[in-house]
């Protein structure tokens, strides 16, 4: 990928300060919202995606039957919406009960990365395995090997989820059990803010399709090398990749961006 930087909304610093869209709903954007400011930004939150039940739980539910009864060696979660439909009451609004008490006793659990181990201790869950790099590929590259046997793994995923998991832990002798756990679906920008933006952050391949198909083509801050990837396929210049998948990391590499810009923009009347 290239960084070939298209013009901002405006010169940066010729009118105000930077105007960041954060590509997620605000009550998920709070933190980073509050460290933008913190540099002087112009931040705004609204979501391009949404994360729904899937509309026939049959699969779901049996997987949870087979969790139950410890068929599972292993499960492997990807993200916080997965997390509540297998243990919550449902999606993005996790309840304060903990799952049955014969879950986990004889399996272990894996989490992508910070945020889904924080979600699975919110149902006194504690993740066995958490990689260093919080990506799918990472997960699987950190999974140990099939011991004798073929041991079942239980992978509940989004309906737009890649198969770079599952294969992977094929490829280690795992027999992979994918459900699907919820849906993406597009929820529309208010009018207000379809605009150009100095930066958009995006934190999913499917945050940054929806925003070319919205916004076009923008300046984007990737919160990992799979949404970057997604990103650059669809027009986006990546101007910077977070470093981890962290509030804070994502704060930097937007400062970083805005930085680059204001040495390549060209100046007022040049």
């Amino acid at each position: 990928m290239t960084e070939q930087v298209p013009p901002a909304a405006e010169p940066p610093g010729s009118a105000g300060p930077p105007v960041v869209l954060v590509a997620r709903a605000p009550s998920r954007a709070s933190g980073l919202l509050t460290l933008l400011r913190e540099q002087g930004l112009d931040p705004v939150a609204a979501p391009v995606i949404e994360r729904t039940p899937v509309e026939d739980p049959a699969d779901l539910d049996a997987a949870r039957e087979r969790l139950a009864d410890g068929a599972y060696a292993w499960v492997v979660i990807t993200s916080v919406n997965a997390v509540y439909a297998l243990l919550g009451e449902r999606i993005g609004a996790p309840h304060a009960a903990t799952p049955p008490d014969d879950v986990g006793r004889t399996t272990w659990w894996a989490a992508v990365g910070p945020a889904t181990q924080r979600a699975l201790a919110r149902y006194d869950v504690t993740a066995d395995l958490v990689p260093e790099t919080a990506t799918a590929a990472g997960l699987a590259d950190a999974f140990p090997r099939a011991s004798a046997g073929t041991p079942r793994v239980l992978l509940p995923l989004g309906d737009l989820a890649s198969d770079t998991l599952r294969a992977g832990l094929v490829a280690k002798g795992w027999a992979v059990d994918v459900v699907t756990a919820y849906r993406t679906v597009a929820r529309e920008l208010p009018p207000e803010l379809h605009r150009r933006y100095d930066v958009v952050v995006v934190a999913s391949g499917s945050a940054a399709r929806q925003v070319a198909a919205q916004l076009g083509p923008q300046r984007v801050v990737a919160i990992g090398e799979p949404s970057a990837r997604a990103a650059d396929a669809v027009g986006h210049t990546v101007l910077r990749i977070a470093e981890s998948p962290t509030d804070e990391a994502l704060a930097d590499a937007v400062a970083q961006a805005l930085a680059v810009s204001a040495i390549v923009a060209p100046k007022p009347g040049t």
